[in-house]
């Protein structure tokens, strides 16, 4: 969830011009005003390391985007920004709770991993991990978590708040994991969002799984591509196809990509799971609860009891 987008930040690029996700205004799902109604545990992730200044304005627009250009992107994008996300999500985050989406789905409720009691003794792999704050409730439940980000800077916040668990710093499309490593993989708006073959990914979590094992990841809804990104009524209109699997990129003066998100449509997400050998169980759409009264970049109470904002994959090797 924390390798995603962020989900305070002011975008650079017109609105209309955006992904629909969490991710330009946050990291993850479970930003602050994902869920701004719900009490959270005290934590030490309002200080920042370091602020950063802004970089100049970059260009947004429509345009191919390969797997090392999307990499190297949202490496230096959340190394840069990882500070800000922190600050202003992290009382929502908590040092340790684990939230699936903006819907605020908690997995204390969701049980997607299974009930907490199974938890105890297993290995699981967290990818998109950030501060890492559901490697922190994992290891609460007596698993034994490891919390994996593409930003140096990102687990630099994990590491400063601390966990009995390992932080990794790797790409989630090579794993640096012996096959058959974890029982458990999960990943809340982290990575698959952002590389250009999520296959590469999946069959890298396949492999270091164990048989049987199961694999729970959550991305923006794609029906939401195809609508502007505004939490009012506007952002009930279609506004571009649905179909339409251009990725969305900002790139610098010189045309270098500085962020990129893509998009796949709910069947290829779908023969994405299948293909990479997994069986998909269950889908997931949460609907937005009353409690939610926040407004969060293109999620608000209005757009969230009419259209579905998350889809969460629940997968296991076979």
């Amino acid at each position: 969830m924390r390798e995603a987008a962020h989900p305070g930040r002011t975008p650079h690029s017109r609105r209309r011009n955006r992904p629909p996700g969490p991710y330009r205004h946050r990291n993850a799902p479970g930003g602050a005003r994902h869920g701004g109604a719900r009490k959270s545990p005290q934590t030490s992730t309002r200080e920042p390391i370091i602020q950063e200044s802004e970089l100049c304005e970059p260009e947004a627009t429509r345009r191919a985007a390969g797997v090392a250009e999307s990499a190297r992107a949202n490496r230096g994008w959340w190394d840069r920004n990882a500070d800000e996300y922190q600050v202003e999500h992290g009382t929502f985050l908590g040092d340790e709770r684990f939230v699936w989406c903006p819907e605020g789905l908690d997995e204390v409720e969701a049980e997607l991993l299974g009930p907490p009691e199974d938890l105890k003794g297993k290995d699981v792999l967290e990818i998109g991990a950030g501060a890492a704050q559901c490697s922190r409730w994992l290891a609460g439940q007596g698993a034994r978590p490891v919390a994996l980000d593409l930003s140096h800077r990102q687990l630099q916040h994990a590491l400063r708040i601390g966990g009995p668990f390992p932080l990794v710093c790797a790409d989630a499309a090579v794993l640096p994991f012996a096959d058959g490593s974890f029982d458990l993989a999960c990943s809340a708006y982290g990575a698959l969002p952002f590389v250009a073959d999520p296959r590469l990914v999946l069959r890298e979590v396949r492999r270091v799984l164990r048989p049987g094992g199961r694999f729970v990841f959550s991305v923006t809804h794609p029906i939401r591509w195809a609508f502007a990104d505004e939490p009012g009524p506007e952002g009930l209109s279609v506004s571009a196809s649905y179909f339409d699997r251009t990725p969305y990129v900002e790139q610098d003066e010189e045309g270098g990509a500085v962020y990129v998100e893509h998009h796949r449509t709910l069947g290829d997400r779908v023969r994405d799971v299948v293909a990479s050998g997994f069986r998909l169980v269950d889908l997931v759409e949460p609907e937005w609860p009353d409690w939610n009264t926040s407004e969060w970049g293109g999620w608000s109470p209005l757009r969230g009891h009419l259209i579905p904002g998350t889809a969460i994959f629940v997968c296991e090797r076979d």
